[in-house]
């Protein structure tokens, strides 16, 4: 009887600290307006059963920051309506979904999507690029999830975290390589702008 009682205290303490950390890495580094605001993407799944909103401050212009986000799926290629985007190793989501380029306006956002109506999974990724001044940017990224099972929804938010800790990775990732131009100036990753 007292292992089961420390085991249920165990699992207990960890759904609370698991519950208590979902509060944070569901908006890490987004603003209670910008979780609240309305993004372009966000009509493509109007009632989710999930929602975050991420962001960073990039010390570095619009136009410095534009071409690593369009760097995400095609390399050097630009970005069109429709193209097949694949921002991991592999590029699959659950039960096979790709994400597709939904909408994009450059120098502003880019929407991504997965799944078609009717589907188990359907979801809407946006990154967004808002000026601070003339040399600073907040980027932002929104993922919005619409799932038809209770059961779905439990399960997407076990893998919340590491899906947290990837797109932070996301984020800070083209901060560091946009805020170091001196290191990819004489490289071949530097991107080059431009979607058609």
């Amino acid at each position: 009887m007292a292992n089961v009682t420390r085991r249920m205290t165990r699992a207990a303490a960890v759904l609370a600290v698991l519950y208590a950390a979902r509060r944070y890495y569901r908006n890490w580094g987004a603003t209670k307006a910008e979780c609240q605001m309305p993004m372009p993407g966000d009509e493509l799944i109007a009632e989710p059963a999930l929602q975050t909103t991420e962001a960073v401050y990039v010390d570095a212009p619009v136009s410095a920051v534009w071409p690593w986000l369009v760097r995400l799926g095609r390399g050097e290629r630009d970005l069109e309506v429709g193209d097949e985007v694949r921002p991991a190793a592999g590029g699959r989501l659950p039960d096979g979904l790709t994400l597709r380029v939904a909408e994009i306006v450059p120098e502003k956002y880019l929407v991504l999507t997965a799944g078609r109506p009717g589907h188990r999974w359907n979801i809407m990724w946006s990154l967004h690029i808002q000026p601070h001044w003339e040399d600073r940017v907040r980027l932002l990224t929104r993922a919005r999830i619409a799932l038809r099972h209770p059961g779905e929804v439990f399960l997407a938010e076990l893998v919340r975290p590491g899906i947290a800790l990837g797109t932070r990775g996301l984020l800070l990732g083209i901060k560091h390589r946009v805020e170091r131009p001196s290191r990819w100036a004489s490289s071949a990753e530097q991107p080059t702008a431009g979607t058609r």
